[in-house]
């Protein structure tokens, strides 16, 4: 999965030579520092939705899954540097069926870091407009058991597309799939936005007092979403520039910043849980019980 993950060491010499920009490169330690915290923060997330029955709803289940993806993609990291340091201290062999296998298991948590945060924010994204559009029927549309079975869908299409997507990491085809599905899930979320807040604005006296108040978690998907493309854009443009344009001067200058891009990703993992922690009073009362030590209701 080198082609995909590791784009900025296929670079070559002559393409770098021609560039003025040098390799920016960031300690390791920041990576792995900024990967636990991330595992962490998002575990706790976990933890006080399952310990909590008062945060066991549809809504909560879909914030686990894409706390989940957070926690994927930071996991990602914590493996990859473990397996350079086994390699790098002589425990591993260099190119090993061992480590290539290894290398392929632990790219595709990294893809399925990517496309568990697209299909959960997708999801999140129609949740919150049945929330606001269809309040009094929102229990009867969006039940527990409908919920758990689009979740179950969701991540056995991630898992088949991550697989394939490590298998034939080296086909163009394969690339342009793995980064078209970043602008498509925006173009979906977009276009359910332009139509929620329309509807929101021509139909405002309609809404109800309780799809108002439902106003607030549409707001916070907006900001989970700018956050997930603030951080993943510059790597999705790192992968189509490196697959169409590997020599050119200038894509290199950009490809050059490579660590920063996974450094942002890392990021992402570390701040959503502040999101909701800052969004959500039922989950802040909750990692107030959990720090605290006191029992769950």
């Amino acid at each position: 999965m080198k082609h995909i993950v590791n784009l900025y060491e296929n670079i070559n010499d002559t393409a770098r030579n021609n560039s003025d920009c040098p390799l920016v490169v960031l300690p390791e330690e920041i990576f792995f520092t900024i990967s636990i915290i991330g595992v962490l923060e998002n575990l706790m997330i976990l933890l006080a939705v399952i310990k909590n029955k008062n945060l066991q709803s549809p809504m909560y289940f879909f914030i686990c899954s894409l706390a989940i993806s957070d926690m994927l993609g930071s996991l990602y990291k914590i493996l990859e540097n473990i397996l350079i340091m086994f390699r790098n201290t002589g425990y591993l062999k260099p190119r090993s069926n061992f480590e290539t296998t290894a290398d392929d298991i632990i790219d595709s948590l990294f893809i399925l870091s990517l496309l568990g945060s697209i299909f959960s924010l997708s999801v999140i994204a129609v949740d919150r407009y049945i929330t606001i559009f269809h309040a009094l029927q929102y229990h009867s549309i969006v039940t527990m058991h409908r919920a758990i079975v689009v979740l179950i869908v969701i991540w056995t299409c991630c898992l088949g597309s991550g697989i394939a997507m490590v298998i034939f990491s080296h086909h163009i085809p394969t690339v342009i799939t793995f980064t078209s599905l970043f602008p498509l899930m925006l173009v979906f979320i977009l276009c359910l936005y332009v139509h929620m807040f329309l509807l929101a604005r021509s139909h405002a006296r309609k809404i109800s007092t309780l799809s108002r108040g439902n106003m607030k978690g549409a707001i916070t998907l907006t900001i989970l979403l700018g956050v997930f493309i603030f951080c993943w854009a510059p790597f999705v443009l790192h992968v189509l520039l490196m697959t169409f344009c590997p020599n050119n001067p200038y894509c290199v200058c950009y490809m050059s910043l490579f660590q920063v891009n996974g450094m942002l990703i890392m990021c992402n993992a570390v701040i959503d849980p502040f999101i909701y922690a800052f969004r959500s009073p039922e989950l802040r009362e909750a990692f107030k019980k959990m720090i605290f030590c006191n029992s769950y209701q």
